[in-house]
């Protein structure tokens, strides 16, 4: 597997991860009742993207590792 595969793998596992892990633990300004001049009622109060960004990259390098081995150890021995 060459480096660049395996870049588009982690960037891969990557973005699915996040995609799935942003919707998760969010409150809207319609529940909490703080609504932003603007901002549709639908639209979260605190997403905290940074928080799941760094916790989507770690699980992300976990499952990169995991199927790199599995790659490494099944089709090139």
């Amino acid at each position: 597997m060459t480096i660049t595969a395996s870049i588009v793998l982690f960037a891969i596992l990557w973005f699915i991860l996040l995609f799935i892990a942003l919707p998760l633990r969010i409150k809207t300004q319609q529940e909490t009742g703080k609504k932003i001049y603007g901002t549709p009622s639908s639209a979260p109060e605190n997403p905290q993207i940074k928080i799941k960004m760094v916790w989507v990259t770690i699980l992300a390098f976990c499952l990169w590792l995991i199927a790199m081995t599995i790659i490494y150890l099944i089709f090139l021995t």
